[in-house]
Parts: structure tokens; sequence; C-alpha cells
């Protein structure tokens, strides 16, 4: 199957290496990160149309700092660095860089000198983010500066016979005005890219790799219910017809109703037929006396796994499992491209027993939120299952902090439909990424009916977000919260207090476990 056409991304360890992807791929162009620690046979087999160099946190003349191979100035290829990356490539190439006692960070002012390839089109003056300690004095050989702001004279450079750039601030942040024309420049301009990784060409070439995957196998999909495994199970049905075998599994996690509901739709809506397993017995069992999180994340997943391996002995030649990894659980989970730290083990991804019998098919491991979602609506899905807010694998799991039992799921499952309930009357639902309950480990004392209770404090959660990578916190109005709370303390027998969470990610994630 044909790749499509690449920005390659080598992650220096910027946190904002994820939104550099995100740039390019709005522009319909297919972007990817890797670690520093490339090797150029990966590069040359990817063939990238680009390179682009992010930034980080280090130093380049520190004796630790991340670098790559030299020898990816030698490949004909063009290369935008982004602040550390632009000062790595000047001091690779024969240019000076150094510490600066005037360091700068947040907004600045770049002036264009003279207009290159990779400012035209920009205004003489435009507001740019910066952050960086250390600067490039004096820019490599063939190189010409063409733009400077106060504190930064070379702020961006340029040898357009070798097509090498670079830029001293962030174009990829929002706070850079004019920083998507920069990487449109980059892109059409410089790379000659044409811009044509949309939904309708991913679903074709995912259609074709997912038949060279499974070959005549019969393959099994893990229903969640969940956009990614609802768009997953639907492509994937594009691709092998009737060898695709859907089961949906009720771990005893899911919300109220729910997996009778997933099953309905996926019948109903699109036609799938679905097989319904109920192992809640075997995941609440093995649960009991469960406190650490990411052990209960180890046997949700393993536990999910050997369900699927039993139902699939049951399907003659079942050799597959598609699940919906996206590509911020790969990110988030294991630094296996970028340089990111591990934050948790996501359950599509980190959960995974080492030895499984089926093989994977992950169709969306290299996509966001927001694209997959853009293909389901290519592939007609209805609204109502594209726009449902994200669900964890490890479900109600990792939203009762602590021990699992019956008792608290029940509580959790009541206040949850109230929350999502009230959030759907007030017409907000889809100005939310994701919203949800979350039982504390804690009991405070209250007052009900003139006597007093000791019972559980429940959290509130609901955020803002594009992909899941950061997110903020909603702004629900001060009445809705007051209503919920009185409804949730009211009617779930079990609590006498509601708190609001108003973390961001970072530093907090959004779920808690």
């Amino acid at each position: 199957m044909k790749t499509p056409e690449t920005i390659l991304i080598i992650d220096f360890g910027s946190q904002y290496t994820q939104l550099i992807a995100r740039r390019v791929r709005e522009r319909e162009v297919y972007s990817e990160i890797f670690s520093h620690k490339i090797s150029l046979k990966k590069i040359r087999e990817i063939s990238p149309k680009g390179i682009i160099l992010s930034g980080g946190p280090m130093s380049v003349y520190e004796e630790d700092s991340p670098q790559t191979d030299r020898e990816i100035f030698n490949l004909g290829i063009p290369v935008l660095g982004i602040c550390y990356g632009m000062q790595l490539m000047s001091e690779y190439l024969g240019g000076e860089v150094k510490a600066t006692s005037d360091r700068e960070y947040g907004r600045a002012l770049l002036t264009s000198k003279e207009e290159g390839k990779l400012l035209r089109g920009l205004s003489s003056e435009t507001i740019v983010w910066m952050s960086h300690g250390d600067l490039v004095e004096k820019p490599p050989k063939g190189f010409r500066v063409v733009g400077t702001s106060d504190h930064t004279p070379v702020c961006v450079i340029e040898n357009e016979k070798k097509m090498f750039f670079g830029v001293q601030f962030h174009p990829e942040v929002s706070h850079t005005a004019e920083g998507g024309k920069i990487i449109e420049n980059f892109l059409f301009g410089i790379c000659g890219c044409a811009g044509d990784w949309t939904a309708a060409n991913f679903i074709s070439k995912s259609v074709d790799k997912i038949k060279e995957e499974a070959g005549e196998s019969q393959v099994i999909c893990a229903l969640s219910g969940g956009v990614d495994s609802t768009v997953a199970a639907v492509l994937v049905h594009k691709a092998l017809k009737e060898r695709l075998h859907c089961i949906h599994i009720n771990n005893g996690l899911m919300r109220k109703d729910e997996s009778g509901e997933v099953v309905r739709l996926f019948r109903e809506k699109l036609g799938l037929e679905v097989s319904n397993v109920d192992a809640t017995e075997l995941f609440l069992g093995r649960l009991k006396g469960v406190f650490e999180p990411e052990k209960k994340r180890k046997i949700i997943g393993n536990t999910f796994i050997e369900v699927f391996e039993g139902e699939a002995k049951k399907i003659k030649n079942a050799t597959h499992l598609v699940q919906g990894t996206l590509y911020p659980d790969v990110i988030e989970s294991v630094s296996v491209k970028g340089e990111s730290a591990t934050i948790k083990t996501h359950h599509n991804v980190g959960g995974l027993p080492e030895k499984m019998n089926l093989k994977l098919i992950e169709p969306f491991r290299e996509l966001f939120k927001d694209e997959v979602r853009r293909v389901g609506r290519e592939l007609s899905i209805d609204e109502e299952l594209i726009k449902r807010h994200p669900f964890p694998g490890p479900g109600l799991g990792v939203r009762i902090l602590g021990e699992i039992n019956r008792e608290e799921l029940e509580v959790l499952r009541n206040a949850d439909e109230i929350f999502i309930g009230e959030i759907k009357k007030a017409g907000i639902y889809d100005e939310i990424w994701q919203a949800f309950c979350v039982l504390l480990p804690v009991r405070s004392v209250g007052v009900m009916g003139d006597a007093r209770t000791y019972e559980n404090v429940l959290a509130l959660r609901g955020v803002t977000s594009t992909d899941g990578m950061t997110a903020d916190w909603y702004k629900f109005d001060y009445e809705f919260l007051a209503r919920v709370s009185n409804l949730i303390i009211n009617k779930v027998k079990g609590v006498n207090r509601v708190v609001y969470d108003i973390s961001s990610k970072p530093p907090s994630t959004i779920e808690w476990e």
C-alpha cells in the first residue's frame, strides 16, 4: 500500500511537539513524530517530504542534550528547525549558539528584514511566541537572516538553496499570530506537499491495509460503544464484510444500562450483528481488594484479552482483534516515538499481556480523536454515535478511587446518569469534550433530615479539549452546578457532598486514575 506523503517530526522533548503534528495535519498533510534517536535508514524508508526539528528544554551544548544523525542534512530533504531545532541545525552546520542572560519568554514582535520563502505573505511585523534561554549568535555559512525580534537578532534564518529553515519562536502555538501561514509556507511552498491526506483518502488506504493485515482470517472487534471502537468497527466491516465479528463485553464497569444500549444502537443504527458477553462476575472478582490504579488497569486489560481470546476460539480461523487505539494513547503510554515521559498505562496500549494469541489491527493508532470523528462522518455514521464523549477502556474502574465494589458502582452510575442528563438537558453536551463523576475514597459529615450522615464525596469533572492531549475545565454556570449537586445529594443514596474539579491538563490528567 502506498504511504501518504509525510512530514517527519523529530522530537527533542518539547512540550509542543504533538501540537506541531496537529498543525500539519490540519492542513491535510500527514505527519508523524519520532524520537531524535531515529535512524537514517528509517528516515529513508519513510521518505518524508520534509523534516521538522522540534523545540526542547535543554541546551545544544550540554553534554547530555538530545542529538540526531547529522546526515539528515545530506538527504536533500527540506528541514525546518523550531527553537532548539534551529539551534541544533545551526551548530551542526557551523553556526554559533550561546546562552543569553536576556532570556525571552512569551509574546514578542517579529520584524521581517526581507521576504524569504518561510515568511512569504506575512505582515512586516507580527506577534510570535518565544520560549528560549539560548540563541543563535551567528548563523551557518549560506544562511541569511530574514527575521528579527528585539531580543533575538537572529530570529528567522534560511538557506534557500539547500532548503534549510529555522525559527527561534514557536509557530505551532495559537499565540503566534501568523504561525499557521508559516507552517503552510513550509508544507506547500517549500516541501511541495499536495495536501491530500483527507478522511476519504485515509479510509481508502486503511481498507487496503486492513485487507492485507487480515488476509483470509476472521477478525473480532471489541465494541465498547465509544467513538473509537464504533468507527473502527464500521471501517473494518467495510474492508472485511461478514468476516468481522463484533463482540461487546460487559465488564461490570459500564455506565447505567449502557451495555444493552450499545448492542441496540449497533444493531439498529449500523446494521452490525453484535454478540453480548456478560463477564461482570469475572472482572469484579479479580478486582476485589485491589486499590492501586495501575494494577487495576492491568487486571482489566488482561481479563479483557482473556475473555476475547475465549470468544475467539468459538470463531473458526479468528486470528485478529480490532482495537480503537489512538495516537494520544500511544504517546502517553510509552515513549516509542517521542521523548514524552510515560504518564499512565492506557487500556488500549499498555494494559495488554505480553503474550497474546490474537494479533492487533489498530487502524487509528496514528490518529487524534477529532480525526477519528471526521473519518466516522465520512463513513456516514450517525452523529449520536460520533459525538459521544470519550469513555476510558477500564470504564468506571478508574472513576472509583481505591477498591471497586458493587455498592459504589451503583452510586457512581446513578450520579453519572444525573450529571450527563442535566448536561444534555441544558444543551451543552457538544461544547464539552468529556464529563463524568468520580467517587472519592473520602467520607464527610453531613446533615439530612435533622440527622447526622457520614457518606461519600463525589467529584464532578467537565473539560474542553481538541484531542485530549491538553484540556481546560469547563466553566459551568453556578446555577447549573447547584442544581446538579442538589439532585445528586437528594436522589443518590450514599453521597452527601459534591465538589467540582477545576484542574487543567497539564498539570492534571483528565481522568483521576
